[in-house]
């Protein structure tokens, strides 16, 4: 009896389908629900960097300055939403012009690469010291450059993030970087070289 029970089973595929679909199901769901994940924070951040642009349009025109926190509050009311759980921050940073959004330059003479102590460099925000970023807080005015950042985080859609390990919420930034409208004298900040 035996000896033909065991041949038996062993050519028998009734149920091979439902042991297939338990290993291959697990599977496909924490893949499915990875996909919508990610194409979640894709469509999150293309709404972000949208409204990002047109903020940073209505910040740049006269009188934009004085309304930025309405403005800002125009893109995260748009990102909530799609993400309703999100919270905001932003930073913006004026500059006199395109070519001062970088370290202010100074003059390597040891050739390491980085500022030392007694190297000269461009005091191009007028604060005696060497900056990294010389920007000021803020829109700044008439035909300054702005360089405008939103950073938006949210839940994650699915809870396959616990599953794998990964954090439970989702981050997306958008940086703009704009000039002023000349709506006014613009004025700047003299450059001068310091040596110490």
């Amino acid at each position: 009896m035996r000896a033909r029970l065991i041949p038996a089973l062993r050519d028998d595929r009734r149920g091979a389908v439902l042991v297939e679909f338990a290993i291959l199901a697990p599977v496909m769901l924490i893949m499915l629900m990875g996909l919508g994940d990610m194409l979640y924070q894709v469509y999150t951040q293309s709404i972000l960097n949208g409204e990002l642009q047109k903020a940073a349009r209505d910040s740049g025109i006269e009188g934009g300055s004085s309304g930025t926190a309405t403005i800002d509050a125009k893109v995260q009311a748009m990102v909530k939403k799609i993400a309703p759980g999100a919270t905001f921050t932003s930073t913006r940073k004026s500059y006199d012009t395109f070519s001062e959004v970088a370290p202010e330059p100074f003059t390597d003479s040891n050739g390491n690469g980085v500022r030392d102590p007694g190297e000269c460099f461009t005091d191009e925000n007028g604060n005696g010291t060497w900056d990294q970023d010389p920007g000021a807080a803020g829109q700044g005015g008439a035909s300054a450059v702005t360089v405008y950042t939103m950073t938006a985080t949210y839940p994650r859609l699915f809870p396959v993030a616990g599953i794998l390990g990964w954090p439970t919420t989702q981050t997306v930034s958008a940086t703009t970087l704009l000039k002023n409208q000349p709506y006014a004298t613009q004025t700047t900040t003299a450059n001068v070289t310091v040596c110490t």
